[in-house]
């Protein structure tokens, strides 16, 4: 089984508990304004890797990730894009008991009876997803990215259903996904679900800009400067879990 990969980062420390190997997954369907990695939403691009080879690779970091209690994140892109392979991948892990973490913003997510077989197949063998929800407001969701946030938070109401343990991840953008009211019906939802262990905010940053520029894009949030500390202290107030 193969899959295509963006990049291997192996000493994360933000995408998970502990020191993990992150495999970033070729392809995304969303066109976030501030994505960092524009470079991978083309399906066809990437390096072609084996399951075998990145196991392979992982084993020889695992001493000092299970040190940390870490372990594998697949992010992406969007790693669901990649399903039978991260079934796959995360089966052979869990057989060489490694803790496995998606990190989704659940686009490809659908109601489709085949991807709910596959996805609760890989939720067999998936020990945390880390859920980035951009923006509860469905119009202002499409504006951050081109697609509607509908079927993303079915996908958290699944993943709630089915008890599987998620960290809510938002990504903090001044004038665009800070605005206190939106913060609060993303709250209220939040809170709805079963099975948030954590949620974090994430302040906007610029380092990704360059690949806009390199890839010939004109990037759509120029003159957009990250949230001052005292703005992500109160956005962490209000979506702190009730």
């Amino acid at each position: 089984m193969n899959g295509r990969i963006h990049s291997i980062e192996t000493s994360g420390m933000v995408d998970g508990p502990g020191i993990r190997y992150v495999i970033f997954t070729q392809g995304c369907l969303l066109r976030c304004q501030y994505c960092h990695n524009p470079d991978s939403w083309d399906r066809e691009g990437g390096e072609v890797r084996s399951v075998s080879s990145l196991v392979t690779d992982i084993k020889k970091y695992w001493p000092y990730m299970k040190h940390s209690n870490g372990g594998v994140t697949v992010s992406g892109g969007e790693p669901l894009l990649q399903i039978d392979f991260l079934i796959e991948l995360f089966k052979q892990l869990k057989e060489n008991g490694i803790h496995t973490t998606i990190d989704s913003s659940g686009g490809c997510f659908s109601s489709h009876q085949a991807f709910q077989d596959k996805l609760d197949e890989l939720l067999q063998y998936t020990d945390l997803v880390l859920l980035d929800l951009k923006h509860i407001d469905d119009k202002k969701h499409k504006h951050l990215t081109g697609m509607t946030n509908k079927h993303i938070l079915e996908f958290a109401k699944t993943l709630s259903n089915k008890d599987v343990p998620v960290w809510i991840r938002h990504v903090l953008v001044p004038g665009i996904s800070d605005d206190t009211e939106d913060l609060k019906q993303l709250s209220s939802f939040i809170n709805t679900l079963e099975n948030v262990k954590k949620v974090e905010v994430l302040p906007y940053h610029k380092m990704g800009v360059y690949k806009w520029k390199e890839l010939g894009l004109s990037y759509p949030l120029e003159g957009v400067e990250p949230p001052d500390d005292a703005k992500t202290a109160e956005a962490k107030r209000i979506l702190q879990l009730h």
